[in-house]
């Protein structure tokens, strides 16, 4: 089948996203385990679907993003890319404007992402697992760029976010000498947050997304903003943003409730 472009798209299968709902809680499971929840472009636009109405539903106060079977995700659908044939460089720009529109959602969206790696990432499933606020990983873990193996180069910010998070000459060897790094070295270097044996991760995972849920996500949301753009403003600027987010905060009901509950020597209770 020819998509438009002329870039050919997988056979119709199960739905390669699965919705789950607990609480105030929205976990997203890739579930595609015998493709290696890799991303196709199916893949790609349900998470961009799922990112949005996560985005839009103020019901929803924390995401939890993991994958279903031995992978988390092995990055692109390589039988995609071969089937699209001359059409690669269309169906490339289809999946990367879902993909790169899902990751921006995530990024910019008012209330915390959580990724549970629950093995190896690669490719854009590496982009994926940095996109989260609180990264747990399996020991299995392990995280690998694989673009150099292709002849490709990043995408889903990857080539962004690992300066960030690991400095830029561990990007360096990561992207170009195509380093792996294995679950316990990626909590050291600041890749993942903290290593969870196997058995535990999804529990920890659910654990963590319910803290973040019941925490004041007006000031999380507005803490994730100004740690984003830490790095591409002045301190001077920076100030005035942190200024104008603490006042702001202050005048919300969970402002209120927090100095309240702190007075009154009680838990918040943030709804």
């Amino acid at each position: 089948m020819e998509a438009n472009g002329g870039a050919a798209i997988s056979a119709p299968e199960n739905p390669p996203l699965v919705l789950e709902r607990e609480g105030a809680v929205m976990r997203l499971v890739m579930d595609r385990p015998r493709a290696g929840n890799s991303i196709s472009l199916a893949m790609a636009e349900a998470l961009m679907k799922a990112a949005i109405d996560c985005d839009e539903d103020d019901s929803i106060r924390c995401v939890l993003l993991t994958g279903r079977g031995r992978l988390f995700c092995a990055g692109g659908d390589i039988t995609e890319f071969a089937a699209a044939g001359a059409g690669i460089g269309a169906y490339l720009k289809r999946v990367t404007a879902c993909l790169h529109a899902a990751v921006t959602r995530f990024r910019h969206m008012r209330k915390p992402l959580v990724v549970a790696v629950n093995g190896p990432a690669a490719g854009a499933g590496f982009s994926l697992a940095m996109a989260g606020d609180i990264v747990l990983a399996a020991p299995e873990a392990r995280f690998i760029a694989a673009y150099g193996t292709l002849g490709y180069t990043p995408d889903g910010g990857l080539s962004w976010m690992l300066p960030r998070l690991v400095g830029m000459r561990r990007a360096q060897e990561i992207l170009l000498a195509n380093r792996a790094v294995g679950g316990e070295e990626a909590v050291a270097m600041g890749l993942a947050t903290r290593l969870v044996p196997g058995p535990e991760l999804d529990a920890a995972a659910m654990a963590q997304a319910g803290e973040l849920a019941a925490a004041a996500t007006g000031a999380l949301g507005r803490m994730r903003g100004l740690l984003g753009q830490a790095f591409d403003t002045s301190l001077e600027a920076h100030l005035e943003a942190e200024a104008r987010s603490i006042a702001a905060s202050a005048r919300t009901a969970h402002g209120r409730e927090g100095v309240a509950a702190f007075l009154g020597r009680r838990p918040a209770l943030f709804i």
